[in-house]
């Protein structure tokens, strides 16, 4: 990996990590294309810089991480299938992660969901006079199935926030509501990634370098500044337009790919 290859990566990974389009998908498929994907390092360094993007929602919303113990216990509770999972199905994962095939099919599948899911829950954005705040409570066993739909974002191409999202929408919570949720659920899920990816690392022998740590120090950076502002920005829309112009993108994607993949030149790693 290059300094350029790392700034490169880092940019998309701050972009897509809030949108419903994958950002390890994203990942998968630049450096497929610069023809790092099935490096150790590269590996590493798609899972560790998505912590960066990730600790921006503790600064932009930050005092919504000091509300309450019960807010913290949904937040485990929300945690705890990936944590099982992930540590059951890691060497899955991890080859998963060189398949820019892989991509291509989840990103369709994805999309197509995305194309249906703000008219299968178009009640959730109805307010209840009633219960003016029926459509933007969480409760623990909402959180724990929440939990479980971000599990699905294990197949690169998934969607770590749009699974988590759509699982949010499922249980009945607003699009607003359900976004906030993935992305404070997200701060736990990828801390213990990014502490798991590493042990991993060094358990088999690997050892960063200087230049790799700088590069990771850098990446994180530049993933951080640059959900800065995507992610005010993907609400904002989320709340007004909804999924359709995510889930069309999506399509578009892995079609390309698969185009690219069997017409023009393989994606291999």
């Amino acid at each position: 990996m290059t300094i350029i290859q790392s700034i490169i990566i880092a940019i998309i990974e701050g972009i897509t990590e809030f949108l419903p389009v994958s950002s390890t998908g994203h990942m998968i498929i630049a450096s497929s294309f610069m023809r790092i994907a099935s490096d150790d390092f590269t590996k590493l360094f798609t899972i560790v810089i998505q912590l960066g993007a990730i600790l921006s929602v503790v600064v932009l919303y930050w005092k919504r991480f000091f509300q309450s113990v019960d807010f913290y216990l949904k937040l485990f509770i929300a945690f705890l299938p990936a944590v099982f999972l992930g540590l059951l199905l890691n060497d899955v994962i991890d080859n998963l992660l060189e398949s820019p095939i892989t991509v291509a099919i989840m990103l369709i599948i994805g999309g197509v969901i995305l194309l249906k899911v703000d008219n299968w829950f178009k009640a959730n954005e109805e307010v209840n006079p009633e219960n003016p705040t029926d459509h933007n409570e969480i409760g623990y066993l909402t959180a724990l199935k929440i939990g479980f739909f971000q599990c699905l974002a294990m197949i690169p191409g998934t969607s770590r926030s749009g699974a988590s999202i759509v699982g949010g929408m499922a249980q009945g919570i607003n699009r607003k509501t359900a976004a906030e949720f993935s992305f404070f659920l997200a701060v736990p899920t990828m801390l213990g990634a990014t502490t798991k990816k590493l042990y991993d690392y060094y358990e088999a022998g690997l050892v960063l370098t200087q230049e790799e740590i700088n590069y990771l120090i850098l990446g994180n950076l530049v993933a951080f500044v640059v959900a800065l502002i995507a992610i005010k920005s993907f609400i904002n829309y989320l709340s007004k337009k909804g999924f359709k112009v995510f889930g069309y993108y999506r399509i578009v994607l892995g079609v390309s790919l698969f185009i690219i993949h069997f017409f023009f030149f393989k994606l291999s790693i």
